[in-house]
């Protein structure tokens, strides 16, 4: 079993909370911070080696995912740091560059978010679909394609079932750190 890198870089150490769980395999790098049973599933990627990721409480980030975020320029002095709120689903092998995702945002499996888009709570994008440069997804809107754009507003279960699917990743990631505690012993 690969245990996870958590790797400090330019004076900058990842931040995770204790209740989290990191998956065998994860290499964790730079200016991160790791919110409470928040989990980053299998092999996933997270680089904050210019610029800081954030991943807010309960949000999980699924199998073979990467997220950076890019330099500050002189077209934009702060760059774009990566921002995931709380309560978040991201699918499996998705691509988040320099992105916001609010709180209770999906994003579905093999997708691609670019610099400066920002998903809203509750907002959407399909999997398979690709967010270009500075796009928004409001609230309650699906988004899909390549490049993504307006499909439909989400139903009220569509909106539940995202809440149900985060509940879901809280209790599995618990039961996967307990899995890996036990292999580890």
């Amino acid at each position: 079993m690969t245990d996870p890198l958590i790797l400090p870089f330019n004076g900058k150490t990842p931040k995770i909370h204790e209740s989290a769980f990191i998956a065998p395999g994860c290499k964790i790098i730079g200016d991160v911070e790791v919110g409470p049973e928040a989990s980053i599933w299998y092999n996933c990627v997270i680089r904050a080696d210019v610029n800081k990721i954030t991943i807010g409480a309960r949000s999980n980030i699924q199998d073979g995912t990467t997220v950076h975020c890019d330099s500050p320029t002189s077209f934009t002095p702060y760059g774009y740091p990566t921002i995931i709120g709380e309560d978040v689903l991201v699918g499996h092998m998705v691509m988040l560059h320099g992105c916001t995702l609010e709180d209770r945002a999906f994003v579905g499996l093999s997708t691609t978010v670019m610099d400066g888009c920002v998903i809203e709570g509750d907002g959407m994008l399909a999997a398979g679909a690709t967010l270009t440069p500075n796009k928004r997804i409001p609230t309650g809107q699906l988004w899909a394609g390549s490049p993504a754009k307006y499909m439909r507003d989400l139903t009220e279960q569509a909106i539940e079932g995202m809440r149900l699917g985060v509940s879901h990743y809280v209790e599995n990631a618990k039961a996967h750190k307990a899995a890996v505690e036990a292999a580890s012993n």
